[in-house]
Parts: structure tokens; sequence; C-alpha cells
């Protein structure tokens, strides 16, 4: 009576891990492969800048710092989309400047609002979402990180500077940090841009991307960017990547997220498959076990007692 029972239980129970076996292979990746819509992101650059003072003529170099903050906004967003809105600063680092300034600080070298909505699992910008603000630039392209499961080949990347994608390549592997990452690189050449208010200009632009290739995540990205007006005078050379503990810190998040997907999507399988496949074989044998006892034991009884009816 006993294995009879625990031959069910054991049934029950490989079923069941059969199912989570099912799900976390055919279902689980839909979930976990999409962007959270608790992003709220803060990334720090550093690097130099030569910016041309108006007064001498001259590029004048400095140390520069750059503050990106970027967050979904939860309530725009929907199921299937992020709505991002995200703030740029851009500030020479003299004097210890804080991370962003006011615009009457010589300081300041550019500052920056935008907002864009990216589809969660593609990670492309969707340029006519309806939960964007009216006056939100279009954006096309990937914007702020890849797609899970990123391959070696070429990918649309907004450049904000142009106001539209340009083919990002892959070009090599590297590990940083510990983190194989896929490099993808552009170059921009030329490029017709407006200097400042009614002035116009030409932007060269040179970007590296390392992208953890499994979640899409950007662990490192470098820009040498130069701008010139229409005469060929420079007005701008800016060369800044992450930070080392900007690079450290995305690093470790990278490790969590990867072990989370593995997780999920391989060792939750795995285990259901293998445990309920072992629990459904082990629940058989013991009904099994347990029907060939029930027989053996009354056929027994029953000759005993044709012997006991004999004898008398």
């Amino acid at each position: 009576m006993k294995r009879k029972w625990f031959g069910v239980v054991l049934l029950g129970l490989g079923a069941f891990l059969l199912a989570i076996g099912v799900l976390g292979l055919v279902w689980a990746p839909g979930v976990v492969k999409k962007t959270p819509l608790d992003v709220n992101q803060v990334t720090h650059l550093d690097g130099t800048v030569k910016k041309l003072n108006a007064a001498t003529g001259e590029l004048e170099e400095n140390p520069v710092k750059v503050q990106n903050i970027t967050q979904v906004d939860s309530d725009a967003s929907t199921d299937d989309v992020a709505v991002w809105v995200g703030t740029t600063c851009v500030v020479a680092d003299i004097d210890n400047a804080p991370d962003c300034v006011d615009g009457d600080d010589p300081r300041l070298i550019t500052a920056s609002t935008d907002a864009f909505a990216t589809d969660r699992v593609s990670a492309l910008a969707i340029p006519d979402f309806p939960g964007l603000p009216a006056d939100a630039v279009p954006h096309e392209g990937l914007v702020n990180k890849f797609p899970f499961d990123a391959e070696k080949t070429t990918y649309p990347y907004w450049d904000g500077t142009i106001g539209s994608a340009v083919d990002a390549t892959y070009d090599r592997t590297e590990t940083i940090e510990g983190i194989e990452c896929y490099v993808y690189t552009f170059t921009i050449t030329d490029a017709p841009i407006e200097i400042a208010e009614g002035i116009d200009g030409t932007y060269d632009n040179t970007v590296e991307i390392w992208v953890e290739p499994k979640t899409g995540a950007i662990q490192q990205q470098t820009q040498d960017q130069q701008r010139y007006l229409d005469d060929g005078t420079q007005v701008l050379d800016l060369k800044i990547g992450f930070t080392d503990e900007q690079i450290q810190q995305f690093a470790d998040d990278a490790v969590t997220n990867m072990r989370l997907l593995s997780v999920i999507t391989v060792w939750v399988p795995v285990a259901g498959f293998v445990g309920g496949a072992l629990c459904v074989i082990a629940g058989a044998l013991l009904l099994v076990s347990a029907r060939r006892n029930r027989t053996t034991g009354g056929g027994g009884a029953h000759v005993e007692q044709e012997k006991a009816a004999t004898t008398v």
C-alpha cells in the first residue's frame, strides 16, 4: 500500500517537474528576455575636450566628464514597448566641476534631454509610439542597448547629432573586465550639422561599442568626435569613454544578469526534464512493483486455503 501511494506521489511530482521544464524552455525566455520597466540608470564617462575659445581663436584642452541619466517611464510604457526619458550633461572638469552645471556656467559644453520608445525585445526604436511626448524627436535603430542574443552582424544605431541611424558593424570579440563582448564600430565623416543656432558646420565621429551579447547590454562605448565650421575651423575635439568605475559596475551587472538568464532558461528546463523523468520512472516502477506484490500475495493465500481444506 505504501509503495502504491509513494508511486502515485512520484508520478504527480514528475508530471509537475516536466511541466516546469516545458515552461522554462518555451515560455520563460519570452518573459525574461525583455527590457524591464524599472530601469533608472546613471552612466558616467570621462576623457578630454578641446573647445574653441572665441576670444583667442584657439582650441583649449581640458578634462571632461559626462553624465547620462536614463530611466523608463513605466506609466507610458506597455508590455511590448519601453518609453525612455534621458538627460545628458557634458562638462569641462575644471575646479572640481559637478556632474552637471547650469547654462550660465562656462564649463558647460552641452546639455540635452531626450525621449524615445523601444521594443522591449528587439531594442529597436519605435518612432511613432503614441506614448511619446508630442515634441519627441523620432528615433530609429538601436538607441541605448542591443537586442538579447546579439549577433555578429550589422545593426542600425541612432546618432542624435545627425538625427538618424548609421550602420554599426561587428568588428571583433574582446573581453573587458572578464565579460566577453562583441565590439561594433561606425564612422561618420563630414556630416552636415548645425554647430550652434544659425551656424552650420560638419561633424566627424568614430564610435566603438562593447556589447555583452546574451543580454545586449553595452559594457563600454568610446567616441572620437570633431566638429568644424564650414570654413574648416575646428570648434570641438571630444574623446570620451565610460569611466573605469562605470565599466566595473556594468561588468558586475552583466554577471548577475547572465547568471539569472542561465538559471531560468537553461538550468530550470534541465532540472525539470531530468528530475521529472526520474520521478516518473521511479513512480512507475513502484506502482508495477506494488501490483506484482498484491497479485503474488493473493495467489499464495488461495493455495494455502485449498491445502487447509484438503487436510480437513
